[in-house]
């Protein structure tokens, strides 16, 4: 029975992921959601803006789902491979798609767009507030720095962006002279039913514990597996925070 476990987790961290896709854990993993809507939120921001941008956009599959754009949409995503997917799916809709570090530097002029979105992409407060217009809106939602700290904990690995922290963005962003609109953070359960639904997921998202490797980590995940067979539940805690400020 163990080899045929390991069978199945092997098979599970070989299956292909690519833009931000996880329909292959259909039925096999829940998550819950903020109390808020962050699409609904986005989708009404959109339709009250002309130059807009979506900021680490990865496959484009959120940003899609916006569409059609009242006026010139634009897309940047960092990670190379994700950049044939999201102009596949963007372009279509005519939307622009560029590749650029979004922390660092991206390939637009100041004061280029009156919307910015980023959902769950790292950014640079500095360069968020440089490339908006003045009363320009940049809304985020944003993955907390202790995200899934019982997770990581069980394989001995550290939080990848511990300071990635509601108070910590909240400050740097009203340092620029930016005014907080709204500032909120939730946290809640994701549930996996079966280990080699998390392997999947751990491969698909490396930087939760970084090098993750079934052979190497066995031991984690045959805990894990014991836990599951005891009829305790697979879960573990998201942290999410949302932020709207507006340059003034």
């Amino acid at each position: 029975m163990a080899d045929e476990r390991l069978e199945h987790w092997l098979k599970d961290a070989a299956a292909p992921f690519s833009g931000w896709d996880f329909s292959y854990l259909d039925g096999r993993f829940e998550e819950a959601e903020p109390p808020w809507d962050y699409p609904t939120l986005a989708r009404d921001a959109v339709q009250r803006a002309f130059a807009i941008l979506d900021v680490a956009t990865g496959g484009g599959e959120r940003f899609a789902a916006l569409a059609p754009f009242p006026g010139q949409a634009t897309a940047v995503e960092g990670f190379a491979p994700n950049i044939p997917i999201a102009r596949r799916r963007l372009e279509p809709l005519g939307v622009r798609v560029f590749e650029g570090n979004t922390q660092s530097g991206m390939p637009f002029e100041d004061g280029a767009f009156d919307l910015v979105l980023n959902r769950h992409g790292g950014f640079r407060a500095a360069e968020m507030h440089r490339i908006l217009k003045p009363d320009g809106v940049f809304l985020t939602q944003q993955v907390g720095g202790d995200n899934l700290a019982d997770l990581t904990a069980v394989f001995g690995a550290e939080l990848p962006y511990p300071d990635n922290t509601l108070a910590r963005v909240r400050a740097d962003l009203a340092a620029l002279g930016m005014e907080i609109r709204h500032a909120e953070e939730w946290r809640g359960p994701i549930k996996f039913f079966d280990v080699g639904a998390l392997v999947y997921f751990l491969k698909a998202i490396p930087w939760v514990v970084r090098d993750f490797d079934v052979t190497r980590q066995l031991v984690p995940l045959r805990t894990l597996q014991a836990r599951l067979d005891a009829g305790q539940p697979l879960a573990f805690t998201y942290t999410r925070f949302l932020i709207e400020a507006v340059k003034a």
